[in-house]
């Protein structure tokens, strides 16, 4: 564990890294009132997948080499098949952290978009 990792609140990475890490804010504030009842925001890095609450959740990542980093929202509302809106990103190589804002619209859309 590094440094960042034992900060309060900081989610660390678990994947086999040995190289420079830095830290990732993901800010998911819900599109609307019926997001928080129907929908469960996830977090995923480098294809590991959290549950996350929503608001700001913090990781530790790699800070020298791309990380994959996705937001999607799940739920189990409704009957049949449901379309839960997602966002997807390639974070390249940067000693600094970043903080990103996931946008989601209400077709399904989504972004994460760099905040600073």
């Amino acid at each position: 564990m590094t440094d960042l990792a034992s900060r309060p609140g900081v989610i660390p990475y678990v994947d086999n890294h040995d190289g420079q890490r830095r830290l990732l804010t993901i800010d998911i504030p819900p599109s609307s009132g019926n997001a928080v009842r129907f929908y469960a925001p996830f977090a995923s890095i480098d294809g590991r997948q959290y549950v996350v609450s929503w608001g700001s959740v913090t990781f530790e990542i790699p800070a020298d080499r791309n990380v994959h980093v996705s937001v999607h929202l799940l739920t189990n509302y409704g009957s049949g098949v449901t379309s839960t809106p997602f966002a997807s990103i390639v974070l390249a190589p940067h000693p600094g952290p970043v903080r990103l804002f996931a946008n989601f619209n209400n077709n399904a859309e989504g972004a994460l978009l760099p905040v600073g």
